[in-house]
């Protein structure tokens, strides 16, 4: 297996990021359509806003259905087949005027999602491993980290140009123009590296070998608890900066866009880091520096701190996200040479449906700051706990 950074090529990184660039441009370019869905569907925005729940569990089943049938049919056909299915629910999408379709149509929609992005990880296993493995990942959110910045935009200016149902059409023609590239950066003389001699392993099977390797386990929890701060700080950000702290609509925009902008530079540190130690390394480093954010959060929210030194404390503790994801994916990742479309789809589905879960259920608390921060503690607690178990193991 070729394990040089000489094997990383931009065109290979650009495909594979525009592809899991899908996963947050169906996430969040149709959220500013909200109020125009909601009225030409007939119902309220609570409902339409359930689309993304519905859209998140989703993703998580189609990604453990995928990443077995990528290890047994292969990548190309899996990844192909799965933005196919997000092309054709992104049409239905653009045509319906009945919420059942709708939600039904973001179930399949997911589904489609979830095929292509299990594949992004597993195709970076086939090539390559260890340090490089992380370093390729690092690079791909590098350009990933874009997309949850501008996707709302696009989203705002496609409604400029026609009513909401444009923007389902943008993802349908997104998701067919990411196929050249892919045909082109990735599977040109490329054989099909995913299928081994056990292919015709059962999709039980599959998981259940996944499962006995201990080793790799921890690092599932360990994503969910530090991709969970993220998300509940996301399921909560509008109530933070413009309920609590009575920012502008175009203040809460920056102020959450800091936190992309910080994630950026974060991505670039974590691979200058790597060229110099190991992976597992930076990850202590990171979740250490996020359970250091949010304690400062804790106190901020304690002492009713101001809003630019409470932002300077959320920067922290999302930005690191983007040290500790793609590390987690190469520590976890390497302990699977022939199975990496399970593995990887154990843990993304893993990632989003825990996370997703908690986020939701972080809905039920008390509507204070102190109350949100705390459930970020609470997941943040859970990824230092592991982070402090890996300190035993040599690095």
């Amino acid at each position: 297996m070729p394990s040089t950074e000489s094997n990383v090529r931009m065109p290979l990184v650009i495909a594979l990021a525009t592809t899991m660039m899908l996963g947050p441009f169906s996430l969040d370019t149709y959220l500013p359509a909200f109020p125009s869905i909601a009225d030409s569907l007939g119902v309220g925005e609570q409902t339409v806003a359930f689309s993304v729940s519905v859209y998140i569990f989703a993703l998580a089943f189609g990604q453990l259905i995928g990443g077995a049938f990528s290890d047994r049919f292969g990548r190309k056909p899996l990844l192909l087949s799965g933005l196919g299915i997000f092309c054709v629910a992104s049409l239905v999408l653009a045509q319906t005027s009945d919420i059942t379709v709708f939600l039904w149509a973001r179930v399949v929609q997911a589904l489609g999602a979830g095929w292509a992005l299990v594949s992004v990880p597993a195709l970076v296993r086939d090539r390559v491993s260890g340090q490089e493995a992380a370093k390729l990942f690092s690079l791909m959110g590098l350009i990933m980290v874009i997309a949850p910045g501008i996707a709302p935009s696009i989203g705002s200016l496609l409604l400029k140009v026609g009513p909401w149902n444009i923007i389902f059409v943008f993802l349908a023609l997104y998701s067919v123009a990411v196929v050249p590239l892919l045909l082109t950066a990735v599977f040109r003389n490329a054989p099909d590296t995913s299928i081994h001699p056990g292919a015709a392993v059962s999709l039980v099977k599959r998981y259940v070998a996944v499962l006995k390797t201990r080793e790799a386990l921890p690092f599932i929890a360990w994503q969910a608890g530090s991709f969970s701060v993220m998300m509940v700080f996301i399921t909560h950000a509008s109530f933070i900066y413009q309920t609590h702290f009575e920012q502008s609509e175009d203040a809460f925009a920056l102020m959450f866009g800091a936190n992309i902008v910080a994630m950026f530079f974060l991505n670039l540190a974590n691979r200058f880091l790597l060229s110099r130690i190991s992976s597992l390394r930076v990850l202590q480093i990171a979740t250490a520096l996020q359970a250091v954010g949010v304690l400062l959060l804790t106190i901020g929210a304690v002492m009713d701190w101001s809003v630019y030194a409470f932002l300077a404390a959320m920067m922290l503790a999302i930005s690191v996200v983007g040290a500790i994801t793609p590390n987690i994916q190469a520590c976890f990742m390497e302990y699977f040479p022939t199975s990496g479309g399970t593995a990887a789809a154990l843990l993304g589905a893993s990632q989003f449906g825990i996370a997703g879960t908690l986020s939701a259920a972080s809905a039920l608390l008390p509507h204070t700051l102190l109350a949100v921060v705390l459930a970020m503690a609470v997941c943040s607690s859970v990824a230092f706990v592991f982070m402090l178990n890996s300190l035993r193991k040599p690095a």
